[in-house]
C-alpha cells in the first residue's frame, strides 16, 4: 500500500467534489487517481464493487466509498475541528437532499430516462424542492444553517451547481435570487480554484499525482 491515502476521483462528479473539499479544507494530502467513468480501471473496481467515485484507500487497507464518510474522516483528522451542536441538523439536511433532491436532479438532467414526465415538469419538481427546503433557510440565514459556511453547504452545493448548469439561462432568469446568491458565494470559496484543478487520466504505472497539488 502507498504511504499516502489514495483517492479515486472524477473532477466533475459532485460526490467526488465533496470528498476533495474536505481533504483540501483540512489541509490533508492524498494520491489522486483521476478516472474516466466510461472506462473505469480495474483498480477502482477492486476497491469499489459498484465502480463509483469517490473511493478512498487508507494505508492500513481500509476503503471508504461513501462521500459523506470520506468528508467526516477528513474532518476527523483536523484536531481544530469539533462537531458542533449543529451537526445533527446538517447531517439530516444532507441526507434529505441526497434521498429526495438527487433523484429529481437526475430526472431533470436525463429526461430521456424518465419519460413519465416532461422535461419542464422535472425542472419544476426540482425547483420546488429547492424552494421548499433550501430557499426557506436562505430567507433567514446567509448559508444553509446560519451565517457561516458549513459542511452542509459544501456537501449540497456541487449538486445545485449541476442543477444550474443544465439550463444556465433559465436558472438565472427563474431561480430564487437567494439561491443564486448563496451558490455564487459558495463558488467563490478558495476550494473552487484549488479543488477543481485538472488532472490527467490515471493509469497503472503512472507517476503518482497528489491532491492538493504539491508545489
Amino acid at each position: 500500500m502507498s504511504n499516502s491515502p489514495i483517492l479515486y476521483s472524477f473532477r466533475r462528479c459532485p460526490y467526488a467534489m465533496r470528498a476533495r473539499w474536505a481533504i483540501w479544507h483540512c489541509q490533508l494530502s492524498v494520491e489522486i487517481r483521476e478516472v474516466v467513468l466510461r472506462d473505469k480501471p480495474q483498480e477502482l473496481w477492486a476497491v469499489s464493487p459498484k465502480g463509483t467515485v469517490p473511493a478512498l484507500c487508507l494505508p492500513d487497507g481500509k476503503v471508504m466509498t461513501e462521500s459523506l464518510e470520506i468528508m467526516l474522516w477528513a474532518l476527523g483528522q483536523d484536531h481544530a475541528w469539533h462537531p458542533s451542536d449543529l451537526a445533527a441538523e446538517q447531517m439530516a439536511l444532507i441526507l434529505q437532499h441526497d434521498s429526495e433532491f438527487k433523484p429529481l436532479l437526475d430526472a431533470y438532467k436525463y429526461p430521456e430516462r424518465h419519460l413519465a414526465l416532461s422535461h419542464q415538469q422535472h425542472q419544476e419538481n426540482a425547483m420546488y424542492w429547492l424552494e421548499t427546503n433550501l430557499c426557506k433557510r436562505l430567507a433567514v440565514h446567509t448559508y444553509l444553517i446560519d451565517a457561516e459556511f458549513h459542511l452542509s453547504d459544501a456537501a449540497i452545493a456541487p449538486f445545485i451547481r449541476q442543477f444550474a448548469a443544465v439550463d444556465r439561462a433559465w436558472f438565472v432568469e427563474h431561480a430564487n435570487p437567494l439561491l443564486q446568491q448563496w451558490l455564487a458565494r459558495v463558488l467563490q470559496d478558495d476550494f473552487f480554484a484549488a479543488g477543481m484543478q485538472k488532472y490527467p487520466r490515471w493509469q497503472a504505472g503512472d507517476t503518482p499525482s497528489y491532491f492538493p497539488a504539491q508545489l
